[in-house]
């Protein structure tokens, strides 16, 4: 059955509402209406929870080639050298450029307002070249940009509409285009098709299709399983970076304990107080996430304990209670005082290196729809995240989309078809719903987690179909529900993560194999894979 499909237009169509999305969306704003679609509060997004900062050169001891050279390290063979270029030389005018025209309150070394940013360091780098406010700079980057886009006569911000799929075209030769998207106003449960020139995925990224992760809810991998619905390339899904370091305790199970604790010195201990990265790496606790990540993991298997202690109680605690306040806080309402007794800690997912295929500006292969942040692969990060460079990327890319986007949409149909729910009906089985959530997220994290095997993925491969084949029955024959739309899209990604894994027969950066545990150069490519073509690598 045709329903009755109110229809929304403007210039530029935005999905999300992170860093990467307000920063583009503010920056065209006066060139032409915008919409910003957040599929729950326009705060809930990835970027809040950044803690750390963002990584820019400011240093007098620091430079564009040593940060260049710390994420082509960490990278581990398959960044893209000229985006790391490109990315480590706008750096530094895009945090001032936040700082001075958007109102971001990155700490300064003193309260005169044009002190120099004061710098922390995190894994991998060399050097400290984090900007950041506190420990909550995602969070305050977050409050600057939402204060702006509410301030800004252009921009409207949508809050609980989440997109079912995008809307394209299609030529007779095969080519493909991009103008909007069916949407589902979930407080009025309405389908709106909202149609624009041009749609910027900035959806962010999937950590919620694994068990545990330091992601928040919303974080579900939509933009990854529309784009690639409608014939996008994606690449590089195997590797999802697993935070080594995120809170255990029953009551606070995906908090996160930043890196730039062991910036300022903390050591990552086992159980009986011996130092974990002790002749494991030459930057000790401070080595690459994926390293220390797999080290913490192994000594949990050997052990059979449930964690591993960061230990900050050397340090002084008036410093560790001014430089990290939120995380003390809320440590202490879980009655851990850090300042004299070690955080219970372990792995969780936490970063999609892989998404969307991009150029440096953001440009998808498909008219019309571009990705930046999280939700793209842009080969800045190659096999594994130098930390702080996921806001540089959203930033980079953000700001180099909005510089070219009015040359890459087209102009959309004068009109849309209705939305077509066919014969669905309201679901009487939601329980298949968390079923099936719980399955998916299951097999990911014990099949597809930080140590992998043929068999292990082989395994999931098989489970995954099965589930995928419930869920899209379930699908055409329910009418559709935010939990049906994000297990539709994790059960996707699941898939999609999956088959990158398989077919990247080697261990690099964060994809760790039992069966290829030497890293070949056969393998210093990316892995690619569309709805059209199938895997392929380039």
């Amino acid at each position: 059955m045709k329903t009755n499909t109110p229809v929304h237009r403007c210039q530029y169509l935005v999905l999300g509402s992170g860093l990467a999305g307000l920063y583009f969306a503010l920056e065209v704003a006066d060139r032409g209406t915008v919409t910003v679609l957040t599929k729950h509060r326009r705060e809930s997004s990835n970027t809040r929870w950044a803690q750390g900062g963002i990584s820019a050169v400011f240093a007098d001891d620091d430079s564009l080639s040593k940060h260049l050279d710390d994420t082509l390290v960490v990278g581990a063979g398959l960044c893209d050298r000229d985006m790391v270029e490109h990315a480590v030389a706008r750096g530094p005018g895009l945090v001032r450029r936040l700082a001075d025209r958007y109102g971001v309150r990155f700490d300064r070394t003193s309260d005169a307002k044009d002190a120099p940013f004061e710098l922390g360091r995190e894994g991998g780098h060399t050097r400290r070249r984090v900007v950041h406010y506190r420990d909550m700079t995602g969070a305050e980057v977050e409050r600057a940009l939402i204060e702006a886009a509410q301030a800004h006569p252009n921009i409207t911000m949508l809050e609980h509409h989440m997109v079912i799929d995008l809307l394209s075209w299609t030529k007779v030769d095969g080519t493909r285009g991009c103008f909007g998207a069916y949407v589902l106003d979930i407080e009025r449960d309405q389908v709106e098709a909202h149609i624009a020139p041009l749609t910027v995925l900035a959806t962010g990224g999937a950590g919620r299709v694994y068990r545990y992760t330091s992601n928040p809810p919303v974080a579900t991998g939509d933009g990854v399983a529309m784009a690639y619905r409608i014939g996008a390339s994606v690449s590089n899904l195997e590797f999802m970076q697993f935070h080594p370091t995120c809170l255990h305790h029953p009551g606070a199970n995906t908090f996160l304990i930043s890196e730039a604790l062991r910036g300022e010195g903390g050591i990552l201990r086992k159980k009986g107080g011996a130092e974990l990265m002790k002749d494991r790496h030459p930057m000790g606790s401070l080595a690459p996430r994926d390293i220390v990540a797999r080290e913490i993991d192994a000594e949990l298997k050997r052990s059979g304990e449930r964690c591993v202690w960061l230990d900050m109680t050397h340090l002084d605690g008036e410093f560790i209670v001014r430089r990290f306040p939120g995380i003390h806080a809320r440590l202490t309402s879980l009655s851990i005082d850090m300042r004299r007794e070690p955080i219970p800690v372990v792995p969780a997912a936490h970063y999609m290196c892989g998404g969307v295929v991009v150029d440096r500006y953001g440009r998808t292969e498909i008219p019309g729809l571009m990705a930046i942040g999280e939700v793209a692969m842009s080969g800045l990060h190659g096999a594994c995240r130098l930390a702080s460079n996921s806001l540089l990327e959203a930033v980079v890319l953000a700001s180099g989309a909005a510089e070219v986007c009015d040359d890459f949409g087209r102009g959309p149909p004068d009109t849309v078809s209705p939305w077509n729910e066919g014969n669905a009906v309201d679901s009487d089985e939601a329980v298949m719903v968390s079923a099936n959530w719980e399955e998916v997220r299951g097999l990911m994290w014990n099949f597809v987690g930080i140590v992998r095997s043929s068999k292990r993925l082989e395994r999931a491969r098989r489970r995954i179909e099965l589930i995928r084949e419930e869920i899209l029955e379930y699908y055409w024959r329910f009418r559709i529900t935010r939990d049906v739309l994000e297990l539709r899209n994790i059960s996707l990604v699941g898939h999609l993560i999956i088959e990158c894994a398989r077919r990247r027969r080697e261990s690099r950066g964060l994809h760790y194999t039992l069966d290829h545990e030497a890293t070949r150069e056969h393998f210093a490519k990316n892995t690619v894979m569309d709805k059209y073509s199938g895997p392929r690598s380039r």
